[in-house]
């Protein structure tokens, strides 16, 4: 797990003078390392931030687990979450009015009622046939299915513009799903509530960019496109995080009306 804390900073869009903290989630078949680029700029810019492990069990434990970890960060969060992460902050954030900002990179963004499996049905992708299932067991005999990406494939579905070694490592260090993360339907939408800021990623190969767009418009996000694979944190860790601190800087001020759409190259 990478959870870093920098010192608080004076800015202008809190009523107590505090930068938000932005708290980073990352999706399936990653871990908290995935965000090491954009932590690094967004302290270097006087935030104060933390990448929690998420659990990757399912949707109502692991949004359960990250809205204990918000509980004990004081004063206003900013929130992201990067592909399945993007379900996960979507139901933690609920009820917490010190989320302030959601942020979505390349994520899975679903309405109460929808899972990420049936977003996905309604948007296709080749996801679906570079997985591998792996039963596992945990003490008292329970278990269920796990999910990998295929070592082989994860370079051309999920990480295109990488270089294949940085795949490589990916591939290796990739940590799975339960199935349960992708079929548990979400039972809250906080971006109903809470403004949002949207990242398309028009290369992504593992959630359609048409999927990603329909979120975005959906949830009346302040929304960006950029040339990038699906793990954008990682190719183009400045957009991200220019994306970020635009939440950031808007958290605590009114709420922003009607959501731009712009596309970066």
């Amino acid at each position: 797990m990478c959870a870093t804390v920098a010192a608080p900073a004076t800015a202008g869009g809190d009523p107590s003078g505090a930068r938000p903290t932005v708290v980073l989630v990352h999706g399936a078949y990653a871990d908290a390392s995935s965000w090491n680029s954009v932590v690094e700029r967004l302290e270097r810019r006087g935030y104060p931030v933390m990448a929690p492990a998420n659990p990757l069990r399912g949707l109502d434990s692991d949004s359960t687990y990250i809205a204990s970890v918000l509980a004990g960060i004081k004063g206003p969060i900013v929130l992201v979450g990067h592909s399945y992460g993007g379900a996960v902050i979507s139901s933690a954030a609920a009820g917490n009015p010190r989320v302030r900002s959601l942020v979505y990179v390349a994520a899975v963004v679903p309405d109460k009622g929808e899972s990420t499996a049936s977003l996905a049905a309604r948007f296709p992708t080749t996801l679906g046939n570079v997985t591998k299932s792996v039963p596992y067991r945990v003490a008292g005999g329970a278990g269920g299915t796990d999910l990998y990406l295929r070592a082989d494939k994860l370079h051309q579905v999920f990480a295109a513009d990488l270089p294949e070694s940085t795949a490589k490592l990916l591939a290796a260090t990739q940590r799975p799903a339960g199935t349960a993360a992708f079929s548990e339907m979400a039972k809250v939408a906080a971006w109903r509530n809470i403004p949002s800021w949207s990242l398309v990623a028009k290369q992504d190969k593992a959630i359609n960019p048409d999927q990603e767009r329909f979120e975005a418009k959906r949830a009346g996000s302040h929304t960006v496109e950029i040339d990038s694979s699906h793990v954008a944190m990682l190719s183009h860790p400045d957009a991200v995080t220019d994306l970020v601190v635009q939440a950031a800087t808007a958290a605590g001020s009114a709420p922003a009306s009607g959501g731009g759409h712009v596309t970066r190259h």
